[in-house]
């Protein structure tokens, strides 16, 4: 987290050495560098991997280890094989139907509609809040680090605020499909103040705080009825690299659509929906980002947000791989280095594993090619 990734990998060699079934701290290693052909460890983990009982949940760890590993060097098709079972072996330990969600954000697309969104009950007048929301593995990590290199900005990483004051304030509900429908008329102003009452209580000094609580976007009705001076930019990235992304990421915890490509998909065309909605509803709410022109253009791209945040150019923003501060996601040692572009379409190493899942983007109109 705080990029110190040499001592980090020692210290899980160390771990692994005390307790070689800490199949976690494999993982870990893993993915704290890119390995190499003359670096890795691939031989012990397929070792770890023969000698496991099959209903071993360290099956988990071990394949998403391998998988990472194996890309890592180029073999792409031994890659996908351990990251299907990895992720299968996760998906059955889950209780998760991708029914809640999708019907969760239809329904709030209704909730806030057009005649919602454009009146204007009583707010909280704060621009403090920086809202960075979109999917997982979308780019939300290195916008959070370059905006927070700025002296005037600081990020409180991902948490929970948001969330607990509307419970707070939709006190009583049972059910999240009750709590969707309750959030549309309950008291904005108090939930703004509460919410910024919130952040204040993380005691930093800086004139804007940064909440980059990806699955925000959710809310985002909700947040420019509540706070129509907080800023909110959105991540996005190209249907195909952002959906083999989140597939291939074991979370800590949250995201469950994650383990299975089916509820990926259906994710993502749910998620788009819903990002539509908002552009029509509540047009200038927000600056969208896309992750590729952030790649291919960091300065320009990073002027762009520091604009839209009414915050003066500091050079810093272009170095943010030096920030001190700790990155606590599954980006963290990426977001340690300075911008890179061999993420950007490495799913096509992948063509043939995932064409069936290109097909059914396709089928419900999304534009998985959205450069050409």
């Amino acid at each position: 987290a705080l990029g110190e990734l040499d001592e980090a990998e020692s210290l899980f060699t160390e771990v692994i050495r005390l307790n070689p079934k800490d199949h976690g701290a494999w993982l870990n290693r893993s993915i704290t560098r890119k390995q190499t052909a003359e670096s890795n460890h691939i031989e012990q983990l397929e070792y770890v991997r023969q000698h496991l009982d099959r209903n071993d949940p360290g099956n988990i760890q071990i394949c998403y280890a391998l998988a990472k590993e194996l890309e890592d060097v180029g073999r792409h098709e031994e890659s996908f094989e351990y990251l299907q079972e990895g992720s299968a072996r996760r998906r059955q330990r889950l209780q998760y139907d991708i029914r809640e969600d999708e019907q969760a954000m239809a329904l709030i697309a209704r909730g806030f509609d057009d005649e919602r969104m454009k009146s204007q009950p009583p707010s909280h007048p704060s621009g403090r809040p920086v809202f960075i929301l979109g999917l997982p593995r979308s780019g939300t990590t290195l916008v959070d680090r370059i905006i927070s290199s700025h002296s005037q900005v600081a990020s409180l990483g991902e948490h929970n605020t948001l969330a607990f004051v509307l419970m707070r304030e939709a006190d009583g509900v049972t059910s999240k499909e009750e709590l969707i429908r309750r959030s549309t008329s309950i008291d904005f102003a108090s939930l703004g103040r509460r919410y910024c009452d919130g952040i204040d209580g993380f005691a930093d000094p800086a004139p804007r705080l940064i909440d980059k609580t990806p699955l925000n976007f959710l809310y985002l009705g909700l947040i420019r009825l509540a706070m129509p001076e907080a800023k909110i930019i959105h991540l996005r990235r190209r249907p195909m690299d952002v959906c083999y992304a989140i597939y291939k990421t074991l979370f800590r915890t949250g995201y469950p659509f994650s383990y299975s490509l089916q509820d990926v998909g259906r994710y993502y065309i749910a998620y788009s929906r819903l990002m539509e909605h908002w552009r029509r509803v509540a047009p200038a709410g927000f600056l969208d980002v896309d992750y590729e022109a952030l790649i291919a253009d960091q300065a320009g791209e990073t002027r762009r947000m520091l604009d839209y945040l009414e915050l003066e150019w500091e050079d810093n923003c272009l170095d943010f791989h030096r920030h001190r501060g700790a990155a606590a996601t599954a980006s963290a040692a990426q977001v340690r280095q300075p911008i890179y572009s061999s993420s950007v379409d490495l799913w096509r190493q992948y063509a043939s594993q995932l064409a069936p899942f290109e097909a059914k983007l396709r089928e419900h109109g999304i534009n998985v090619d959205p450069s050409q």
